[in-house]
């Protein structure tokens, strides 16, 4: 039985993410402590909901800034229980964001290195959306090409961008782009549509502005030959070429995430078991929803989960 480590992204963000490992698993809370210590940000605080004087501590958890440490550092606590029991993956893969805890995971990256690039990224992400306002939404029950020429269309006949910038699940896509040029697509696409409430129009060209800062700091860490195969976001393949690994980082700020593509690679590869190492459920669904309910899904985010998968492994 091959297993495949997930990762989720920006969206499995939830108020008190976390804080049953901080409490339960010391492992973990050396994570969470290291974390804290090596960012300008009492980001234990926020993920925690422990600052009464915020109004809103879900709205602070979901600034883009704030949320991508979160859940790198969530997956990343998770993992190092997971370590320390000997439960170590055959493949990894993650969702956006999830793509570096996956390499964090697969030792590409350091931990410092990849909390450090993180950062940056929420933070030039959220520069990029101020500066170029725009949206995304959910497109369920429609074919991919169907959302694709829609998409393609609507960009040609109008001075807007909008693109798919998700293949999540069949039936189940995401586009992003210029606010006015989504309104039109979706109102041309025969299907349910979600809006999203993100702060930028995501894995799109109106990220451009952060394309060079996020090159400047990938360029600036050590990314090493990671110790199994990773997913990448951009083509759905696996690698484990350092320099491919690098690019393509960078590119996924601009392109879409193949991942129902990924996971059909992952289970092509030998994968019958997938476990979502981090915080909620999201990618445990997409998996059920693109491969069947043939394969084995779990969750590895909670005190509970982990006990079981390190049972499961004994």
């Amino acid at each position: 039985m091959a297993t495949a480590f997930l990762f989720p992204g920006q969206g499995s963000q939830a108020v008190g993410m976390g804080s049953d490992l901080f409490d339960r698993r010391p492992e973990a809370r050396e994570r969470f402590e290291a974390a804290n210590e090596l960012l300008d940000v009492d980001l234990l605080t926020l993920m925690f909901g422990l600052d009464t004087s915020i109004a809103s501590p879900e709205d602070e958890l979901k600034r883009t800034e704030i949320t991508q440490p979160a859940l790198y550092v969530h997956s990343m606590a998770a993992m190092a229980v997971l370590d320390a029991e000997g439960v170590s993956p055959d493949m990894v893969a993650g969702h956006s964001l999830g793509e570096y805890s996956a390499l964090a995971a697969a030792g590409a990256l350091s931990f410092e290195d990849g909390l450090r690039v993180v950062r940056r990224r929420g933070e030039l992400m959220a520069e990029a959306g101020h500066k170029r306002p725009g949206a995304m939404a959910a497109v369920i029950g429609v074919d991919d090409e169907d959302v694709e020429a829609v998409c393609t269309a609507v960009s040609e006949e109008t001075d807007g961008v909008v693109q798919p910038a998700n293949f999540n699940a069949p039936g189940q896509i995401v586009i992003s782009g210029d606010e006015g040029a989504v309104t039109e697509a979706t109102g041309r696409i025969d299907g349910r549509v979600i809006p999203l409430p993100v702060s930028g129009a995501f894995h799109s060209p109106l990220m451009d502005y952060a394309r060079d800062g996020l090159a400047e700091v990938l360029e600036a860490v050590d990314i090493r030959e990671p110790s199994c195969p990773v997913y990448l976001n951009v083509t759905a393949k696996a690698t484990t070429d350092p320099d491919e690994i690098r690019q393509r980082l960078i590119d996924q700020l601009l392109s879409p995430v193949r991942w129902a593509q990924t996971l059909r690679g992952m289970h092509d590869a030998g994968a019958d078991r997938f476990l979502e190492v981090g915080a909620g459920r999201v990618l445990q669904g997409l998996v059920r929803r693109t491969l069947g309910r043939d394969v084995e899904t779990a969750g590895a985010g909670t005190p509970e989960e982990l006990d079981a998968l390190v049972g499961d492994a004994a």
